[in-house]
């Protein structure tokens, strides 16, 4: 099966593969060659990927929301924004993850609930791209 990953800025990653994993909503979804059609949300998490030209090598991408669409052998992500493990950053991600949890700070201390949910979903991008870049 074909797995590509588009954001607004273009593709992210385009490859054969025998195994998709990725977060949705409801839980971890595995999808495999000749899979059913299926829609589905997903959130801030990482898409796993085993590539058929690299049977023990994985692609990780940092994925920020989207969905992802199966059919015909063709596994399609449309994310927010995603990032290949080697593409990341891991100072600059570290540097967003400490923003993010002063933000939490400020906004706990102000009271303002609307700047919380930002900052709460900055840190939880800022993780998932450190978790990304290390495997850990």
């Amino acid at each position: 099966m074909t797995v590509n990953i588009v954001t607004p800025n273009g593709l992210v990653y385009d490859h054969h593969a025998n195994l998709v994993v990725v977060k949705t909503t409801t839980g971890d979804m595995g999808i495999m060659a000749n899979h059913e059609p299926v829609v589905a949300p997903l959130v801030i998490g990482e898409v796993r990927v085993r590539r058929i030209d690299n049977p023990g090598h994985e692609d990780v991408i940092a994925v920020n929301g989207g969905f992802m669409e199966v059919a015909n052998n063709i596994t399609s992500i449309v994310a927010d924004s995603a990032e290949r493990a080697r593409d990341i950053d891991l100072n600059r991600a570290q540097a967003a993850r400490q923003r993010a949890e002063r933000r939490i700070e400020e906004a706990k201390a102000h009271l303002d609930t609307d700047d919380l949910q930002r900052a709460q979903v900055a840190l939880q991008r800022a993780i998932n791209r450190i978790h990304v870049k290390t495997g850990k």
